[in-house]
């Protein structure tokens, strides 16, 4: 790690409420998928650190859930939480909006940042989707009366468009100081929380419109030993209600069969070697709102 005189280095918190694209812009900016993303909202149920260095900068991105009104389970007062706690001690804030969609949700995240005294980068996601471009315009004079953002920045997080002037706005703001990660490290979460992760998402995109919020995943077992020629991964996919497992499962296993393809396929890109993975489907009665349930599976800290 690098601490002389010359290095910047601070965090960047990226917030907005869900299915804004902010775990999109997050894995466009490394040059690497670190966050899960599907189209349904609340796909993102952690905060997830994404370390970009190159020569003398180091910018240390934090990849929220998005915020939201609604906190009818403890996941959701959990998920809340992990995204406020992320707004601390950050040195620059990427405030992530979805086109001219401006709702209540939107409101409550703008008015949680805005309190906070550090540089705020509104970025305007998937502008390519609008139909008439000249709209743009007046709607980004109407937000920049509301506040005053460090910059204004639309851009199109699926297609990669604008976002090196996002990092070129970013990199402004970052205070000198040493660099806290080493140049190869991109994350803070182990291997086994990321293919947990993984397959999750496989699973989210699967399920359509059916029980996406119902599930979690947990890594059993995980054998890295490098003298293993096929490393075993063991996860079992946790469903609220008995009735529930059938849907995961699929006609004659076709279902969490796919999604096991899927789901080694990435964890192979991962570790850099073939894995042998076995998913099983079990229930645990009410997860999402049960605190002994979430703490277990890593939502709620155990300190």
């Amino acid at each position: 790690m690098r601490d002389n005189q010359d290095t910047v280095c601070g965090y960047v918190a990226i917030v907005g409420r869900p299915n804004v694209g902010k775990s999109t812009l997050l894995n466009h900016i490394l040059g690497e998928k670190l966050s899960i993303t599907s189209r349904k909202p609340q796909t993102t149920r952690h905060r997830l650190l994404g370390v970009k260095t190159v020569d003398n900068s180091q910018t240390i991105y934090v990849d929220t859930p998005g915020m939201h009104i609604e906190e009818t389970h403890l996941l959701n007062k959990f998920m809340n939480k992990e995204a406020r706690r992320a707004l601390i001690d950050v040195d620059v804030i990427v405030f992530v909006v979805e086109g001219l969609r401006w709702n209540v949700e939107d409101q409550l995240v703008f008015d949680l940042i805005t309190k906070i005294k550090c540089p705020i980068i509104l970025a305007i996601n998937k502008v390519d989707m609008l139909p008439d471009k000249t709209t743009l315009l007046p709607y980004c004079e109407s937000l920049a009366s509301k506040f005053k953002f460090f910059e204004i920045i639309p851009l199109s997080a699926t297609h990669a468009t604008n976002i090196d002037a996002l990092e070129r706005a970013v990199a402004s703001c970052l205070p000198k100081g040493p660099h806290y990660f080493p140049e190869t490290q991109i994350t803070d979460r182990t291997p086994r929380f990321r293919m947990a992760e993984i397959i999750r998402e496989k699973l989210v995109r699967s399920l359509g419109e059916e029980l996406p919020y119902s599930t979690t995943v947990e890594i059993e077992m995980y054998k890295s030993d490098q003298s293993e020629k096929v490393p075993l991964i063991s996860a079992i996919i946790w469903v609220e209600r008995e009735g529930q497992k059938p849907i995961v499962i699929g006609k004659n296993g076709e279902r969490l069969k796919e999604i096991g393809i899927r789901s080694r396929k990435d964890i192979e890109k991962i570790i850099g070697r073939q894995v042998h993975l076995k998913l099983w489907v079990k229930v645990r009665g009410s997860w999402s709102d049960d605190e002994r349930a979430l703490k277990s599976l890593g939502y709620i800290d155990l300190g």
